[in-house]
């Protein structure tokens, strides 16, 4: 029986959130911290823990039949593959900062000047698009410190919350590429890989749509239904099921994670009491 090569980064980050996918999946899966591969229970899956970089290689090289990989990654080291979904996770931009209080009003700012980064390629097209000319320094690790040892005049390097950059004193001026996390397929799979991979995209796609939803039941005055029905978005309409109590029903739905609290406000002040919140496990379209 055919088995999948699903390559992920082996630490940081974006590990931890894979690992967590694939286990919500149904996947059951080693740690690997101190191996190059593994296997999966629960699914014909084989897992390739590999350098963030060099997984679009052997994607594209058909060593890895999937991945999961950050977008910057992929513009950065380019290659033939295709992107599968966007997973909603890992979510950063790849910007240009300079010292604070430098005077900045463009990106021109950047011509003739020094820039310290580990994404050159990136960097390198932004700056043919604005027609800038630039010297690059290419840096693996710790870029913020460039422009504080007096290395370049600014930088261009992931940033997620923005913190690393206001410890260096340094202030974000343009973001060159906004990424998250997707998962990405060699460009030639054979139909046994592709029916496997259409199998594992179902339980992504149900296990993050529950992600993002939670489930609600909630007590109701029956003469306040038609309000509390109206806030309630819902996959298509409520549940509604009567009370023991005269006068009064039970409804059940779903609401979006972004709009809990509006919506939870909300129905108290149309009437609604009891309100139970519930995590949702899989959600099936």
């Amino acid at each position: 029986m055919e088995r999948l090569n699903i390559a992920v980064q082996k630490s940081g980050r974006m590990h931890e959130d894979c690992m967590s996918l694939l286990k919500d999946c149904g996947l059951k899966i080693e740690s690997g911290t101190d191996q190059l591969k593994t296997s999966a229970s629960g699914f014909p899956l084989d897992v390739l823990y590999l350098r963030n970089g060099d997984i679009p290689e052997y994607l594209a090289d058909g060593v890895a039949d999937i991945a999961i990989l950050g977008e910057n990654t992929v513009k950065e080291k380019g290659g033939h593959i295709n992107k599968l979904m966007e997973l909603g996770f890992s979510k950063c931009r790849l910007s240009l900062a300079v010292p604070q209080g430098t005077e900045y009003l463009d990106a021109t700012f950047f011509e003739g000047k020094r820039i310290a980064t580990s994404y050159p390629n990136t960097l390198k097209d932004f700056l043919h698009q604005k027609k800038i000319n630039a010297e690059l320094h290419v840096i693996s690790g710790s870029v913020e410190i460039a422009p504080n040892i007096g290395l370049a005049d600014g930088i261009c390097d992931l940033v997620s919350s923005g913190n690393t950059l206001f410890q260096n004193k340094l202030v974000e001026k343009e973001i060159l590429l906004q990424s998250q996390a997707c998962l990405y397929a060699h460009p030639n799979l054979n139909s046994e890989k592709q029916k496997l991979v259409d199998q594992l995209l179902f339980r992504i796609k149900a296990t993050l749509e529950a992600r993002k939803n939670k489930y609600i039941l909630l007590n109701a005055p029956n003469d306040s239904l038609d309000k509390i029905i109206s806030i309630l978005p819902g996959l298509k309409s409520p549940t509604v099921l009567p009370l023991a109590q005269s006068g009064w029903s039970s409804i059940h739905s779903v609401i979006p994670e972004q709009r809990f609290w509006e919506i939870i406000g909300a129905l108290k002040d149309a009437g609604a009491e009891g309100i139970l919140v519930i995590p949702i496990e899989k959600m099936v379209s």
